[in-house]
Protein backbone atom coordinates (compact mmCIF):
# COMPACT_ATOMS: atom_id res chain seq x y z
CA UNK A 1 0.00 0.00 0.00
CA UNK A 2 1.42 3.47 -0.68
CA UNK A 3 2.34 6.27 2.25
CA UNK A 4 -0.25 9.14 1.73
CA UNK A 5 2.01 11.31 3.22
CA UNK A 6 4.28 10.54 0.08
CA UNK A 7 4.50 12.66 -3.19
CA UNK A 8 5.70 12.45 -6.60
CA UNK A 9 7.50 14.46 -9.60
CA UNK A 10 4.29 16.72 -9.88
CA UNK A 11 4.51 17.22 -6.09
CA UNK A 12 8.03 18.41 -6.19
CA UNK A 13 7.93 20.54 -8.89
CA UNK A 14 5.29 22.61 -7.31
CA UNK A 15 7.24 22.76 -4.16
CA UNK A 16 9.95 23.79 -5.75
CA UNK A 17 8.49 26.11 -7.72
CA UNK A 18 6.47 27.45 -4.89
CA UNK A 19 10.06 28.03 -3.47
CA UNK A 20 10.87 30.47 -6.15
CA UNK A 21 8.19 32.17 -8.02
CA UNK A 22 6.45 31.87 -4.34
CA UNK A 23 7.75 35.49 -3.60
CA UNK A 24 10.85 35.77 -5.31
CA UNK A 25 9.82 38.21 -8.31
CA UNK A 26 8.01 39.96 -6.33
CA UNK A 27 10.64 40.59 -4.08
CA UNK A 28 13.73 41.28 -6.72
CA UNK A 29 12.58 42.55 -9.94
CA UNK A 30 12.85 46.03 -8.67
CA UNK A 31 15.77 45.73 -7.27
CA UNK A 32 17.35 43.83 -10.02
CA UNK A 33 16.29 45.56 -12.73
CA UNK A 34 17.35 48.96 -10.82
CA UNK A 35 21.18 47.18 -11.74
CA UNK A 36 20.60 46.30 -15.10
CA UNK A 37 18.01 47.93 -16.41
CA UNK A 38 16.88 46.85 -19.89
CA UNK A 39 18.99 43.38 -19.87
CA UNK A 40 17.31 42.45 -16.17
CA UNK A 41 15.75 39.15 -18.16
CA UNK A 42 19.33 38.46 -19.38
CA UNK A 43 20.26 38.82 -15.38
CA UNK A 44 17.63 36.70 -14.51
CA UNK A 45 18.92 33.99 -17.43
CA UNK A 46 21.97 34.11 -16.61
CA UNK A 47 21.17 33.63 -12.36
CA UNK A 48 19.12 30.79 -13.67
CA UNK A 49 21.74 28.41 -15.75
CA UNK A 50 24.00 28.72 -12.74
CA UNK A 51 21.49 27.71 -10.26
CA UNK A 52 20.48 25.12 -12.53
CA UNK A 53 24.31 23.65 -12.65
CA UNK A 54 23.89 24.05 -8.80
CA UNK A 55 21.10 22.02 -8.92
CA UNK A 56 23.01 19.27 -10.36
CA UNK A 57 25.73 19.38 -8.14
CA UNK A 58 23.14 18.86 -5.39
CA UNK A 59 21.21 16.39 -7.67
CA UNK A 60 24.47 14.13 -7.80
CA UNK A 61 25.84 14.22 -4.38
CA UNK A 62 22.55 13.25 -3.97
CA UNK A 63 22.61 10.04 -5.65
CA UNK A 64 26.09 9.57 -4.21
CA UNK A 65 26.23 10.01 -0.73
CA UNK A 66 25.98 7.58 1.91
CA UNK A 67 22.41 9.69 3.02
CA UNK A 68 19.78 11.34 1.45
CA UNK A 69 19.96 15.22 2.82
CA UNK A 70 20.93 18.55 1.66
CA UNK A 71 24.04 20.74 1.98
CA UNK A 72 25.26 20.36 5.59
CA UNK A 73 24.68 16.32 4.62
CA UNK A 74 26.88 16.44 1.90
CA UNK A 75 29.42 18.42 3.73
CA UNK A 76 29.62 15.79 6.79
CA UNK A 77 29.69 12.80 4.48
CA UNK A 78 32.25 14.01 2.04
CA UNK A 79 34.60 15.81 3.84
CA UNK A 80 33.78 14.36 7.57
CA UNK A 81 34.37 18.10 9.11
CA UNK A 82 31.97 19.28 11.68
CA UNK A 83 32.86 22.68 11.64
CA UNK A 84 32.27 22.85 7.84
CA UNK A 85 29.36 21.17 8.05
CA UNK A 86 27.83 23.54 10.93
CA UNK A 87 29.08 26.95 9.36
CA UNK A 88 27.21 25.52 6.00
CA UNK A 89 23.79 25.06 8.11
CA UNK A 90 23.98 28.54 9.62
CA UNK A 91 24.85 30.05 6.56
CA UNK A 92 21.85 28.49 5.05
CA UNK A 93 19.47 29.17 8.19
CA UNK A 94 20.67 32.88 7.86
CA UNK A 95 20.06 32.94 4.18
CA UNK A 96 16.64 31.46 4.30
CA UNK A 97 16.03 34.38 7.35
CA UNK A 98 17.07 36.76 5.08
CA UNK A 99 14.31 35.38 2.41
CA UNK A 100 12.03 35.87 4.88
CA UNK A 101 12.95 38.82 5.50
CA UNK A 102 12.65 39.82 2.25
CA UNK A 103 9.36 38.40 1.19
CA UNK A 104 7.83 40.27 4.39
CA UNK A 105 9.06 43.40 2.68
CA UNK A 106 7.34 42.85 -0.36
CA UNK A 107 4.62 41.73 1.49
CA UNK A 108 4.33 45.15 3.20
CA UNK A 109 5.30 47.22 0.21
CA UNK A 110 2.50 45.83 -1.83
CA UNK A 111 0.26 45.75 0.93
CA UNK A 112 0.32 49.82 1.44
CA UNK A 113 0.35 49.85 -2.36
CA UNK A 114 -3.77 49.22 -2.52
CA UNK A 115 -5.62 52.21 -2.58
CA UNK A 116 -7.35 51.37 0.60
CA UNK A 117 -4.21 50.93 2.85
CA UNK A 118 -2.61 54.27 3.66
CA UNK A 119 1.12 54.84 3.43
CA UNK A 120 1.35 55.74 7.33
CA UNK A 121 -0.48 56.28 10.33
CA UNK A 122 0.14 58.79 13.48
CA UNK A 123 3.40 59.68 11.49
CA UNK A 124 4.58 56.78 11.40
CA UNK A 125 5.19 54.33 7.79
CA UNK A 126 3.06 51.71 7.99
CA UNK A 127 4.95 49.38 5.70
CA UNK A 128 7.48 48.10 8.14
CA UNK A 129 4.76 47.46 10.97
CA UNK A 130 2.31 45.31 7.99
CA UNK A 131 5.50 43.23 7.59
CA UNK A 132 6.17 42.64 10.99
CA UNK A 133 2.62 41.92 11.35
CA UNK A 134 2.58 39.57 8.12
CA UNK A 135 5.79 37.24 9.77
CA UNK A 136 4.00 37.45 13.35
CA UNK A 137 1.18 35.77 11.90
CA UNK A 138 2.11 33.11 9.94
CA UNK A 139 4.29 32.36 13.05
CA UNK A 140 1.64 31.99 14.97
CA UNK A 141 -0.42 29.75 12.20
CA UNK A 142 2.38 27.29 11.86
CA UNK A 143 2.61 27.08 15.52
CA UNK A 144 -1.37 26.29 15.68
CA UNK A 145 -0.26 23.46 13.17
CA UNK A 146 -2.17 24.99 9.90
CA UNK A 147 -0.41 23.32 7.01
CA UNK A 148 -1.33 23.94 3.42
CA UNK A 149 -2.29 20.31 2.51
CA UNK A 150 -0.81 18.52 -0.50
CA UNK A 151 -2.99 19.13 -3.11
CA UNK A 152 -3.55 22.17 -1.80
CA UNK A 153 -0.14 23.52 -2.47
CA UNK A 154 -0.47 22.40 -5.97
CA UNK A 155 -3.35 24.39 -6.70
CA UNK A 156 -2.26 27.47 -5.13
CA UNK A 157 0.87 27.59 -6.79
CA UNK A 158 -0.54 26.34 -10.20
CA UNK A 159 -2.55 29.66 -9.53
CA UNK A 160 0.42 31.76 -8.76
CA UNK A 161 2.62 31.07 -12.29
CA UNK A 162 -0.47 31.25 -14.39
CA UNK A 163 -1.00 34.25 -13.76
CA UNK A 164 2.73 35.61 -13.66
CA UNK A 165 2.85 33.63 -17.01
CA UNK A 166 -0.64 35.51 -18.57
CA UNK A 167 1.08 38.90 -17.09
CA UNK A 168 4.27 38.41 -18.69
CA UNK A 169 2.48 37.28 -22.19
CA UNK A 170 -0.27 39.60 -22.23
CA UNK A 171 2.56 42.17 -21.71
CA UNK A 172 4.83 41.38 -24.48
CA UNK A 173 1.68 41.02 -26.87
CA UNK A 174 0.78 44.58 -25.83
CA UNK A 175 4.28 45.91 -26.08
CA UNK A 176 4.16 44.46 -29.66
CA UNK A 177 0.30 44.97 -30.70
CA UNK A 178 -0.47 47.86 -29.00
CA UNK A 179 2.61 49.91 -27.76
CA UNK A 180 3.28 52.92 -30.05
CA UNK A 181 7.10 52.24 -29.08
CA UNK A 182 9.38 48.98 -30.25
CA UNK A 183 10.24 46.32 -27.50
CA UNK A 184 13.05 47.29 -25.40
CA UNK A 185 15.35 44.31 -24.52
CA UNK A 186 18.79 45.86 -24.09
CA UNK A 187 20.55 43.87 -26.66
CA UNK A 188 23.76 46.17 -26.85
CA UNK A 189 24.29 46.11 -22.85
CA UNK A 190 24.25 42.27 -22.59
CA UNK A 191 28.29 42.19 -22.52
CA UNK A 192 28.71 44.57 -20.00
CA UNK A 193 29.13 43.76 -15.93
CA UNK A 194 25.69 45.24 -15.71
CA UNK A 195 23.92 41.57 -16.12
CA UNK A 196 26.92 39.46 -14.16
CA UNK A 197 26.37 41.89 -11.67
CA UNK A 198 21.96 41.69 -10.96
CA UNK A 199 22.71 38.15 -11.74
CA UNK A 200 24.04 37.78 -8.51
CA UNK A 201 22.13 39.88 -6.43
CA UNK A 202 19.20 37.75 -8.16
CA UNK A 203 20.39 34.35 -6.98
CA UNK A 204 18.07 34.27 -3.82
CA UNK A 205 14.95 34.60 -6.31
CA UNK A 206 16.38 30.78 -7.47
CA UNK A 207 17.37 29.33 -3.99
CA UNK A 208 13.93 27.52 -3.12
CA UNK A 209 14.30 23.96 -4.60
CA UNK A 210 16.85 22.92 -2.65
CA UNK A 211 13.95 22.30 0.60
CA UNK A 212 13.16 20.02 -1.55
CA UNK A 213 16.55 17.94 -0.17
CA UNK A 214 14.86 18.35 3.19
CA UNK A 215 11.17 16.07 2.93
CA UNK A 216 12.76 13.44 0.91
CA UNK A 217 11.27 10.99 3.79
CA UNK A 218 7.90 11.61 2.22
CA UNK A 219 8.78 11.47 -1.29
CA UNK A 220 8.24 8.15 -3.42
CA UNK A 221 11.85 7.06 -5.00
CA UNK A 222 13.05 10.12 -3.64
CA UNK A 223 16.58 10.56 -5.84
CA UNK A 224 14.70 9.98 -9.02
CA UNK A 225 11.88 12.38 -7.87
CA UNK A 226 14.39 15.29 -6.24
CA UNK A 227 16.28 15.08 -9.58
CA UNK A 228 13.60 15.44 -11.79
CA UNK A 229 11.64 18.05 -9.95
CA UNK A 230 14.78 20.39 -9.62
CA UNK A 231 15.87 20.07 -13.45
CA UNK A 232 12.26 21.07 -14.53
CA UNK A 233 11.46 23.71 -11.89
CA UNK A 234 14.49 25.66 -12.23
CA UNK A 235 13.87 26.44 -16.14
CA UNK A 236 10.22 26.85 -15.75
CA UNK A 237 10.95 29.47 -13.27
CA UNK A 238 13.84 31.20 -15.84
CA UNK A 239 11.20 31.49 -17.71
CA UNK A 240 8.39 32.88 -15.75
CA UNK A 241 11.09 35.13 -14.46
CA UNK A 242 12.34 36.32 -18.28
CA UNK A 243 8.63 36.98 -19.76
CA UNK A 244 7.73 39.33 -16.39
CA UNK A 245 10.78 41.04 -16.52
CA UNK A 246 10.60 42.13 -20.03
CA UNK A 247 6.72 43.14 -19.64
CA UNK A 248 7.11 44.94 -16.41
CA UNK A 249 10.50 46.95 -18.29
CA UNK A 250 8.77 48.18 -21.10
CA UNK A 251 5.08 48.46 -19.54
CA UNK A 252 6.68 50.86 -16.52
CA UNK A 253 9.87 52.29 -16.87
CA UNK A 254 8.47 55.54 -15.44
CA UNK A 255 6.98 52.90 -12.24
CA UNK A 256 11.08 51.39 -12.40
CA UNK A 257 12.43 54.77 -11.78
CA UNK A 258 10.11 56.15 -8.77
CA UNK A 259 8.51 52.95 -6.80
CA UNK A 260 10.38 49.73 -8.23
CA UNK A 261 9.33 47.49 -5.83
CA UNK A 262 5.64 47.69 -6.88
CA UNK A 263 5.81 48.53 -10.69
CA UNK A 264 3.95 45.41 -11.37
CA UNK A 265 0.83 46.91 -10.67
CA UNK A 266 1.53 49.93 -12.62
CA UNK A 267 2.39 47.52 -15.50
CA UNK A 268 -0.47 45.15 -15.21
CA UNK A 269 -3.06 48.53 -14.78
CA UNK A 270 -1.65 48.86 -17.88
CA UNK A 271 -2.21 45.43 -19.69
CA UNK A 272 -5.97 45.46 -18.40
CA UNK A 273 -6.25 49.10 -19.60
CA UNK A 274 -6.83 47.78 -22.90
CA UNK A 275 -10.67 46.35 -21.61
CA UNK A 276 -10.93 49.85 -19.57
CA UNK A 277 -10.03 47.70 -16.24
CA UNK A 278 -6.97 49.01 -14.82
CA UNK A 279 -8.04 49.64 -11.24
CA UNK A 280 -9.04 46.08 -11.78
CA UNK A 281 -5.87 44.83 -12.78
CA UNK A 282 -3.61 46.24 -10.79
CA UNK A 283 -5.30 44.81 -7.81
CA UNK A 284 -5.48 41.53 -8.75
CA UNK A 285 -1.87 42.22 -9.15
CA UNK A 286 -1.49 43.60 -6.01
CA UNK A 287 -3.42 41.27 -3.99
CA UNK A 288 -1.42 38.09 -6.48
CA UNK A 289 1.84 39.66 -4.77
CA UNK A 290 0.49 39.79 -1.17
CA UNK A 291 -0.46 36.05 -1.79
CA UNK A 292 2.48 35.03 -2.72
CA UNK A 293 4.88 36.86 -0.81
CA UNK A 294 2.92 35.51 2.29
CA UNK A 295 2.50 31.93 1.43
CA UNK A 296 6.26 32.48 0.69
CA UNK A 297 7.11 33.59 4.23
CA UNK A 298 4.50 30.96 5.43
CA UNK A 299 6.15 27.89 3.62
CA UNK A 300 10.08 29.16 4.30
CA UNK A 301 9.23 30.09 8.09
CA UNK A 302 7.77 26.19 7.92
CA UNK A 303 10.31 24.48 6.06
CA UNK A 304 13.21 26.62 7.91
CA UNK A 305 11.74 25.32 10.87
CA UNK A 306 12.30 21.79 10.26
CA UNK A 307 16.21 22.81 8.74
CA UNK A 308 17.11 24.01 12.24
CA UNK A 309 15.24 21.24 14.06
CA UNK A 310 17.76 18.94 11.66
CA UNK A 311 20.64 20.85 13.22
CA UNK A 312 19.49 20.40 16.78
CA UNK A 313 19.32 16.73 16.20
CA UNK A 314 23.20 16.71 15.01
CA UNK A 315 24.07 19.11 17.83
CA UNK A 316 24.97 21.91 15.32
CA UNK A 317 22.94 24.58 17.33
CA UNK A 318 22.85 25.40 21.02
CA UNK A 319 20.06 23.14 22.75
CA UNK A 320 18.75 26.91 24.19
CA UNK A 321 17.15 27.62 20.26
CA UNK A 322 15.27 24.17 20.50
CA UNK A 323 13.86 20.67 21.39
CA UNK A 324 15.49 18.41 18.78
CA UNK A 325 12.40 15.46 20.42
CA UNK A 326 9.89 17.76 20.15
CA UNK A 327 7.14 17.10 17.66
CA UNK A 328 7.26 19.15 14.35
CA UNK A 329 8.69 22.39 14.66
CA UNK A 330 10.12 23.41 18.10
CA UNK A 331 8.32 26.16 19.66
CA UNK A 332 11.48 27.98 20.21
CA UNK A 333 12.96 27.57 17.64
CA UNK A 334 10.17 28.71 15.72
CA UNK A 335 9.79 31.97 18.05
CA UNK A 336 13.45 32.78 17.50
CA UNK A 337 13.27 32.38 13.87
CA UNK A 338 10.04 34.46 13.58
CA UNK A 339 11.54 37.53 15.68
CA UNK A 340 15.05 37.63 14.04
CA UNK A 341 13.39 38.01 10.90
CA UNK A 342 10.82 40.52 12.01
CA UNK A 343 13.61 42.82 13.37
CA UNK A 344 15.20 42.26 9.82
CA UNK A 345 12.40 43.17 7.90
CA UNK A 346 11.66 46.36 10.05
CA UNK A 347 15.08 47.82 10.01
CA UNK A 348 16.85 46.91 6.66
CA UNK A 349 16.43 48.04 3.19
CA UNK A 350 15.58 45.96 0.40
CA UNK A 351 18.47 46.03 -1.28
CA UNK A 352 20.28 44.92 1.56
CA UNK A 353 18.49 41.95 2.57
CA UNK A 354 18.70 41.11 -0.69
CA UNK A 355 22.00 41.00 -1.12
CA UNK A 356 22.81 39.62 1.99
CA UNK A 357 20.24 37.13 1.05
CA UNK A 358 22.06 36.22 -2.20
CA UNK A 359 25.61 36.01 -0.89
CA UNK A 360 24.61 33.04 1.53
CA UNK A 361 23.31 31.25 -0.80
CA UNK A 362 26.31 32.36 -3.67
CA UNK A 363 28.47 30.74 -1.22
CA UNK A 364 26.90 27.43 -0.25
CA UNK A 365 25.63 27.01 -4.11
CA UNK A 366 29.57 27.48 -5.43
CA UNK A 367 30.74 25.27 -2.78
CA UNK A 368 28.18 22.18 -3.32
CA UNK A 369 29.27 22.81 -7.19
CA UNK A 370 32.89 22.74 -5.95
CA UNK A 371 32.41 19.29 -3.42
CA UNK A 372 30.48 17.46 -7.10
CA UNK A 373 33.32 18.57 -9.43
CA UNK A 374 35.92 16.88 -6.60
CA UNK A 375 33.92 13.80 -7.32
CA UNK A 376 33.82 14.40 -10.88
CA UNK A 377 34.91 10.80 -11.64
CA UNK A 378 31.78 9.22 -10.14
CA UNK A 379 29.97 7.45 -13.12
CA UNK A 380 26.96 9.88 -12.04
CA UNK A 381 28.37 12.93 -12.15
CA UNK A 382 29.44 14.97 -15.52
CA UNK A 383 32.05 17.56 -14.50
CA UNK A 384 30.84 20.56 -16.64
CA UNK A 385 27.43 21.36 -14.78
CA UNK A 386 29.41 21.75 -11.42
CA UNK A 387 32.30 23.30 -12.98
CA UNK A 388 30.04 26.35 -14.23
CA UNK A 389 27.98 26.11 -10.90
CA UNK A 390 31.25 26.67 -8.65
CA UNK A 391 32.61 29.65 -11.78
CA UNK A 392 30.08 31.02 -12.33
CA UNK A 393 28.83 31.51 -8.32
CA UNK A 394 32.45 32.52 -7.46
CA UNK A 395 32.43 34.98 -10.20
CA UNK A 396 28.90 36.62 -8.69
CA UNK A 397 30.53 37.19 -5.04
CA UNK A 398 33.12 39.47 -5.93
CA UNK A 399 31.26 41.51 -8.54
CA UNK A 400 28.17 42.01 -6.42
CA UNK A 401 30.49 43.39 -3.68
CA UNK A 402 32.51 45.69 -6.03
CA UNK A 403 28.81 47.23 -7.29
CA UNK A 404 27.62 47.71 -4.20
CA UNK A 405 30.70 49.13 -2.71
CA UNK A 406 31.33 51.70 -5.59
CA UNK A 407 27.42 52.38 -6.28
CA UNK A 408 26.05 52.13 -2.68
CA UNK A 409 28.27 51.89 -0.30
CA UNK A 410 25.32 52.35 2.39
CA UNK A 411 24.31 49.06 1.34
CA UNK A 412 27.94 47.65 0.97
CA UNK A 413 28.90 48.54 4.53
CA UNK A 414 25.20 47.10 5.95
CA UNK A 415 26.07 43.71 4.24
CA UNK A 416 29.78 42.86 5.21
CA UNK A 417 28.39 43.82 9.06
CA UNK A 418 26.15 41.29 8.54
CA UNK A 419 28.16 38.84 6.74
CA UNK A 420 30.97 39.37 9.55
CA UNK A 421 28.68 39.13 12.48
CA UNK A 422 27.50 35.88 11.02
CA UNK A 423 31.30 34.53 9.90
CA UNK A 424 32.09 35.54 13.56
CA UNK A 425 29.05 33.46 15.38
CA UNK A 426 29.54 30.65 13.51
CA UNK A 427 33.80 30.53 14.45
CA UNK A 428 32.89 31.56 18.14
CA UNK A 429 30.26 27.98 17.90
CA UNK A 430 31.82 25.61 16.22
CA UNK A 431 35.60 26.37 17.31
CA UNK A 432 34.63 27.77 21.04
CA UNK A 433 36.77 24.41 22.41
CA UNK A 434 39.45 25.43 20.80
CA UNK A 435 39.25 29.16 22.11
CA UNK A 436 39.24 27.83 25.68
CA UNK A 437 41.79 25.59 24.93
CA UNK A 438 43.72 28.57 23.98
CA UNK A 439 42.70 30.81 26.67
CA UNK A 440 43.12 28.63 29.44
CA UNK A 441 46.65 28.97 29.54
CA UNK A 442 46.62 32.94 29.48
CA UNK A 443 44.48 33.15 31.88
CA UNK A 444 46.42 30.95 34.03
CA UNK A 445 49.56 33.09 33.57
CA UNK A 446 47.72 35.92 34.78
CA UNK A 447 46.68 34.21 37.74
CA UNK A 448 50.30 33.44 38.32
CA UNK A 449 51.13 36.84 37.73
CA UNK A 450 48.72 38.05 40.23
CA UNK A 451 49.65 35.86 42.37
Amino acid sequence: MTDDRSFGVVEGVSMALGGMIGGGIYAVLGVVTTIAGATTWAAFLLAGVVALCAGYSYTVLNSIADQNGGSVTFVQCFTGNTTLAGMTGWTLLFGYIGSMAMYAFAFGEFAVALPVVPESAVGLPLRPVVSMLAVAGFTGLILLGSRVTGQAENALVAAKVAILVAFGLGGIAYVYLVSPDPARYGIAGITSFGPVMAAGVSFVAFQGWQLLFYDQGNMRDPIETTRTAVLVSIPVAVFVYVIVAVATYNLAPVALQNHPHTALTDAAAKIAGVVGLAGVGAVVMSLSALFSTGSAVNATLFSTGHFAKGLLSKDLLPDRVGDADADGVPERTLLALGAITAVLTAVGTLGAITNFASIAFIVVFAAMSTLAFRHRDADAVHPVPPAVGAVGAGAFLPLMTWHLYTTQPGTFYTVVALAAFVVGVELLYFEREALVEEVEPVEEILDDAAG
